[in-house]
């Protein structure tokens, strides 16, 4: 059997975070290059076109740490055994069918 490892794949919480800020980069990339830059309201500086491409480098970079160093995930985890100090619902006790 080959020791093949699973990772999050798409799942990764990096990639979301990846493709969210992405989203947002690329809106406010289209918006600083076609829509109204309001230059006096920013001391000249075009935010929205900087902004929404500072957002696609830091998505690219999400999107590349998930990549290169995947989350891999466990062949087997141990079963959480009811604890009273834990913030979960209890577990329902089976009824014994003892004779």
């Amino acid at each position: 059997m080959a020791d093949t490892k699973k990772t999050a794949g798409a799942f990764d919480i990096r990639n979301f975070i990846g493709m969210l800020l992405g989203l947002y980069g690329i809106i406010l990339t289209l918006m600083g290059l076609f829509g109204d830059k309001e230059l006096e309201k920013t001391g000249g500086v075009n935010a929205n076109l900087w902004t929404g491409l500072v957002l696609l480098v830091v998505s690219a970079g999400f999107m590349t740490w998930a990549r290169l160093r995947p989350t891999v995930v466990p062949d087997h985890v141990e079963p959480v055994t009811d604890d009273a100090t834990r913030p979960a619902p209890r577990k329902k006790q089976r009824p014994k069918h003892g004779h």
